[in-house]
């Protein structure tokens, strides 16, 4: 709503994105953890790295792309990754992880198709990767004992990165009041609540 219209720019949009995804976290965190003897925050700088990665390529990308489009490549992508890299480790596909990659190639082939109109290469290339990205993402977090802790410093040492990613871009930043609700919206509840899982701590 927000690529696809003019309301944001793709740089603009991630920081604001992961700004706001970042201060979320922290007023989550603290109302979670206040009392509490251990840190608000946890993550990686590598895994910061791969949020911050998956941010800004699945950004460009949607400017050149619809969002069915978009939304195949991106999943289509990230199921590629984490089953190839179950492969990688040796670990036995099921059916159902067997069903899901044959999915996703179906869902490749089928944009390529004769008499469809194929999306932009290189938009397309910068979704390939975001759902790379967001692949490693995935599996860096899998098991984590604190998710809200973890995504939260994920968050946080991500901002860093965009701030610098969106020097070349300043002079083109391009925000209306409905584009930067928009990405507040896709960073703090989108992005940043979607992403964690409180069960735990709401018993």
């Amino acid at each position: 709503m927000a690529l696809r219209t003019g309301e944001a720019d793709a740089a603009g949009f991630t920081a604001v994105r992961l700004v706001s995804g970042a201060v979320a976290l922290i007023v989550i965190s603290y109302f979670f953890n206040k009392g509490s003897s251990k840190n608000a925050i946890n993550g990686t700088w590598s895994s910061a790295f791969f949020l911050f990665a998956y941010a800004i390529c699945f950004s460009f990308a949607y400017v050149g792309l619809t969002a069915a489009t978009g939304a195949l490549i991106l999943f289509s992508s990230v199921q590629f990754t984490m089953i190839l890299v179950a492969l990688y480790r040796g670990e036995r596909l099921g059916r159902l992880e067997w069903l899901g990659l044959l999915v996703a190639l179906g869902g490749l082939v089928y944009l390529q198709l004769p008499g469809l109109s194929s999306p932009p290469l290189f938009a397309s290339l910068l979704m390939i990767a975001a759902g790379i990205a967001w692949g490693f993402y995935t599996l860096r977090g899998k098991g984590s004992a604190d998710p809200l802790r973890d995504t939260t410093g994920n968050f946080i040492r991500a901002v860093p990165m965009i701030a610098i990613a969106v020097i070349p871009f300043f002079s083109q930043i391009t925000l209306s009041s409905r584009g930067i609700v928009l990405a507040i919206l896709s960073g703090a509840i989108a992005s940043g609540v979607g992403r964690i899982d409180c069960s735990s701590r709401l018993r």
